[in-house]
C-alpha cells in the first residue's frame, strides 16, 4: 500500500532482463530484500539493495501493460516505499497496481501553479469523478473537469520541484491508477442482478 506521496527521484542504472537498477539514497534507507516500492507508480519487490541503489525484478506483464518497458538508463522515475503502519496518510490508497498508460495532452500556467490536461485509458475511464483521486506516475492527484477520456489535474509548485511531472511534455506516456475505492464499488455493483439497494450496499459493508 502507498500514499501517492513521493519521497524521492531516482535515476535509472541498469536495465538487463528481468532488473531495473535504480540510483537514489533516500528510498534504500531501512530498506530489506522483498520490500515493495513504487517505481513511477508501479508496485516492485526490491530483490537487492545498496546504500545508494536498489534493484527490483520486473514481469513480463509489468514491462508491457505499464512505461517501465521504455525506460532506459538515465531516466528519472518517481519512488515511494510502502507506507507504514504508523506514519501520517497524507495522499490517498494507491496500490501500485498500473491500471493502463495514458498520455499528457497539454499544460497551461495558472499563475504558480499548472493546469495538466491528460487522455485516460479505457481501464480507467469510468473512474473519472469530479474531484476524486488519481495516480499518474505514482503522484496522488485530483480530477478536474473529466471529459470522457480526457481530466485535468491542478499540479502545485512543490509536486513539480519534487516528481518527475517536470520532464513531462505533451505526447509524453505516463502510468495511470484508478481509485481503488471506486473499483471495489463498481464491480460489486457490476455483480448484482436487478439493481442494488441501499440494504444490500449497507450488509455489505460500503455504507
Amino acid at each position: 500500500m502507498f500514499t501517492g506521496l513521493i519521497e524521492e527521484i531516482g535515476v535509472v542504472a541498469r536495465k538487463s532482463g528481468a532488473e531495473l537498477e535504480i540510483l537514489a539514497e533516500q528510498v534504500t534507507g531501512g530498506l530489506a530484500l522483498g520490500d515493495s516500492v513504487a517505481v513511477d507508480g508501479a508496485c516492485l519487490t526490491v530483490a537487492a539493495f545498496t546504500p545508494k541503489s536498489f534493484t527490483v525484478q520486473v514481469s513480463p506483464e509489468s514491462w508491457a501493460r505499464t512505461t517501465l518497458g521504455a525506460l532506459k538508463p538515465g531516466h528519472a522515475v518517481n519512488l515511494e516505499r510502502a507506507m507504514r503502519a504508523d506514519g501520517r496518510f497524507g495522499g490517498h490508497f494507491v496500490l501500485g497496481h498500473v491500471d493502463g498508460v495514458g498520455r499528457v495532452e497539454g499544460v497551461r500556467d495558472q499563475g504558480e501553479f499548472s493546469l495538466w490536461r491528460f487522455r485516460a485509458p479505457d481501464a480507467v475511464v469510468p473512474y473519472l469523478v469530479p474531484k476524486g483521486s488519481i495516480t499518474i506516475d505514482g503522484v496522488s492527484l485530483t480530477i478536474v473537469d473529466p471529459d470522457r477520456d480526457r481530466f485535468s489535474v491542478a499540479v502545485i509548485p512543490t509536486t513539480m520541484k519534487h516528481t518527475t511531472l517536470a520532464h513531462k511534455r505533451a505526447g509524453d506516456a505516463v502510468n495511470m491508477e484508478a481509485d481503488v475505492l471506486g473499483k471495489h464499488v463498481r464491480h460489486f455493483l457490476k455483480r448484482e442482478e436487478g439493481g442494488v439497494t441501499l440494504d444490500t450496499l449497507r450488509q455489505n459493508g460500503f455504507l
